[in-house]
């Protein structure tokens, strides 16, 4: 039952659940929310930083606070801090030196700059009042987008965030132009009765809110670690070499992916190493065009045939740098050819992948039988008999084979016994057709003188009726 009535809060990075007296407890989870920062520096203690704490709200926002109570506040507590109209609630997550680290990120000056402060911890009343603020956000997000329907602005409510009093709820919102929202707001006022902070965000931080999978299967980055949105250009496409395809180079947000800057540098890096070639390369036996580049190898392929990308010949870009000096000065190497077989262009086929048969067992032929030869009878009038046709080809008029044997001057006696063998097997041969021709014979005297053919259309006895 505990691990029921346990629940895990990811957007603030916090578990909450009811003790045995049925007092609520909020405990932190480290790790839990996109904004966590890993705390390098814990266990140094920097006495001008002790009264500076970094407390978390929602997935989209923290900040840093001033210890003006006295009490000693330590990493993962809940505490009552400063708000513009009444109190909040939130999460301490860092402390020590590296708050420092992250006021000097922020350009904060800590003797210029006028942190809020922090009041006392937090008491189980006051969770117990936030939690039910909390409970009211899914609502009044669903009731503020018909509300905004209704009204006809053209903008999108993505997330609502409850103070920790239950008094204010910031409300954001996304649109690509400006939108006038003052009537929006006195309706917001009079249907939920508090007060109302509007504040717009952008397409990759609604995906980050949102969250989802991106196409290479992991965790969207803006929802998983980036709070900080850099510019995004095609020219990062193409010093990587890429297509530009809206469809592939947009995410879930309809913007430019980010992780398209993440290797921009490295390739940027490696094209400057790799000459320009705007003409062909000279050599003895001819002119050598490129074909295609592999910029992290730092490898250029030519090829003679400019239309063709049969034979590719790979040189090294210092390579390149050479033949060109050398062209310029009006020297010609002797060739790209040599042994070696040419390289030929990458290419894999993805065919066949996809058949659903493609993991069963192939099939056997079966093999298919002969057919028995079919007996024939005598042959009708005007034809010649089967002794006529057998005889010629008994004794052997195919060629004369035994006169082949006898008479061939050029083979000499094997050709003599070949021809001998041909001859006795076709007297073999007319023999046995005479034997089927008076078998045929036999049976058409017996059934009324019909042929075989005609063996079952012969005259049959009548019934009586």
């Amino acid at each position: 039952m505990e691990n029921e009535s346990k629940k895990y809060d990811c957007s603030r990075g916090c578990s909450v659940e009811r003790n045995e007296g049925g007092e609520l407890e909020c405990n932190y989870r480290p790790g839990c929310c996109k904004l966590e920062v890993y705390d390098w520096l814990s266990g140094v203690n920097q006495e001008q930083f002790k009264e500076f704490f970094e407390v978390r709200f929602k997935n989209t926002r923290k900040g840093i606070y001033r210890n003006a109570s006295g009490q000693s506040v330590k990493t993962g507590d809940m505490v009552i801090v400063e708000a513009a109209n009444g109190h909040d609630l939130g999460i301490v997550t860092l402390e020590g030196p590296i708050v420092g680290r992250q006021m000097k990120c922020k350009r904060i000056n800590p003797e210029t700059y006028e942190f809020k402060k922090i009041y006392r911890k937090a008491k189980p009343f006051d969770i117990e009042r936030w939690q039910e603020a909390i409970a009211r956000e899914h609502e009044t997000m669903i009731r503020s987008r018909q509300i905004a329907a209704e009204l006809g602005l053209e903008m999108k409510i993505g997330d609502v965030e409850f103070q920790g009093d239950g008094t204010k709820a910031i409300f954001y919102y996304i649109a690509d132009g400006r939108v006038d929202f003052r009537q929006l707001i006195k309706v917001f006022a009079e249907e939920f009765r508090i007060r109302i902070e509007m504040k717009q965000i952008g397409a990759r931080q609604e995906a980050g809110l949102i969250g989802g999978l991106g196409v290479c299967g992991r965790e969207l980055c803006c929802s998983n670690y980036i709070s900080s949105f850099q510019s995004i250009t095609t020219s990062a496409a193409r010093v990587q070499d890429l297509s530009l395809n809206p469809q592939k180079l947009a995410g879930q947000c309809g913007k430019l992916k980010c992780c398209l800057n993440y290797e921009t540098a490295v390739y940027m890096d490696a094209q400057s190493r790799i000459p320009k070639v705007y003409e062909p390369l000279e050599f003895e036996d001819g002119l050598a065009y490129l074909m295609k580049t592999d910029i992290l190898s730092e490898t250029m392929y030519f090829s003679y045939d400019q239309s063709s990308l049969a034979n590719l010949y790979p040189v090294y870009a210092e390579d390149v740098w050479e033949i060109i000096k050398m062209n310029r000065r009006g020297e010609k190497p002797a060739s790209l050819k040599s042994d070696d077989v040419p390289a030929a262009p990458e290419f894999v086929t993805a065919v066949g992948d996809d058949a659903i048969n493609r993991f069963d067992e192939a099939r056997k032929r079966k093999k298919k039988k002969k057919k028995p030869a079919q007996k024939q009878g005598p042959k009708p009038e005007g034809q010649a008999p089967a002794e006529a046709l057998a005889t010629p080809k008994a004794e052997g008029q195919k060629g004369n084979g035994g006169q082949k044997g006898e008479n061939g001057p050029k083979n000499g006696p094997k050709n003599d016994n070949r021809g001998g063998q041909k001859g006795e097997r076709r007297e073999d041969r007319g023999e046995r057709r005479e034997d089927r021709g008076d078998r045929g014979e036999r049976r058409g005297g017996n059934r009324g003188g019909r042929s075989h053919h005609n063996n079952r259309g012969g005259d049959r006895p009548k019934k009586e009726q």
